[in-house]
């Protein structure tokens, strides 16, 4: 990318062992189709929700400095898919891909005091020791003496995480503690969903069609995530892509 803003080049392209990028993971959905177009955005958000085309960083750079990405493969000379400016795209698809991260450990703090400042100690500590935070669920109970929290970290930080918060019990003041490194987070993404109704019904209708629960939410302008049993993420891939009519 680098390279590309020296020489002032009108495009980077990056080879690959794929032909471009695919509404989903097509060794769980073969039926997956290449994606000719996609923004900036949309990439950045595939690229952090698990896809692993490309680097979150190396789409980053090419964002912050308008340079046009072309994903190719190193072994057909198929056209593969341009990754460029919202502007630049004719059509916005309202999805554009399903991902998915098996990357994920979900923290269950119970019984803590319900009271201003119990959230800021708990992600404070994590942000001190340089732990990446993501989907975050507060559950307040109802005689408002004490609150469960639950997020996610890397599936690399989870033990550290945990001995933080087993250090700091007092600090917090919180009853128990419970980890769960069998989870997964499936995401939808598109540019179209900041004009469009209706996405997040038809993600949450179909998970509950198939039986799955969702343990967490989070939400971006153009990204709904949630966390689920990982033994549940093929049929949540394979239920939203033909949900959202992504096949070929």
């Amino acid at each position: 990318i680098m390279v590309a803003k020296f020489f002032k080049a009108d495009r980077c392209v990056i080879y690959t062992d794929v032909e471009g990028v695919y509404t989903t993971d097509p060794n769980i959905v073969p039926e997956a189709k290449k994606i000719p177009k996609l923004a900036f955005e949309e990439m950045l958000e595939m690229s952090s929700t698990g896809a692993k085309v490309l680097h979150t960083r190396s789409v980053e750079l090419a964002m912050k400095n308008n340079l046009i990405l072309q994903v190719l493969s190193s072994i057909t000379k198929n056209s593969g898919t341009l990754v460029v400016s919202d502007d630049d795209l004719i059509e916005k698809e309202i999805v554009s891909g399903v991902s998915y991260s098996n990357n994920e450990s979900k923290i269950t703090i119970s019984g803590i005091p319900d009271k201003p400042g119990i959230s800021a100690s708990i992600f404070g500590l994590m942000a001190d020791n340089n732990i990446n935070v993501d989907m975050i669920v507060q559950n307040i109970s109802q005689d408002g003496i004490s609150a469960n929290i639950t997020f996610t970290v890397p599936n690399s930080e989870i033990n550290f995480a945990k001995s933080i918060l087993q250090t700091n019990i007092k600090n917090i003041n919180y009853k128990s503690l419970s980890t769960n490194q069998k989870v997964s987070k499936i995401s939808v993404i598109g540019m179209g969903m900041m004009s469009q109704s209706g996405v997040a019904q038809k993600m949450f209708k179909t998970l509950a069609d198939n039986s799955i629960n969702i343990l967490a939410i989070s939400t971006s302008e153009i990204k709904i995530s949630v966390l689920i049993d990982e033994k549940y993420t093929n049929t949540a891939v394979k239920s939203l892509h033909e949900a959202y009519e992504l096949k070929n």
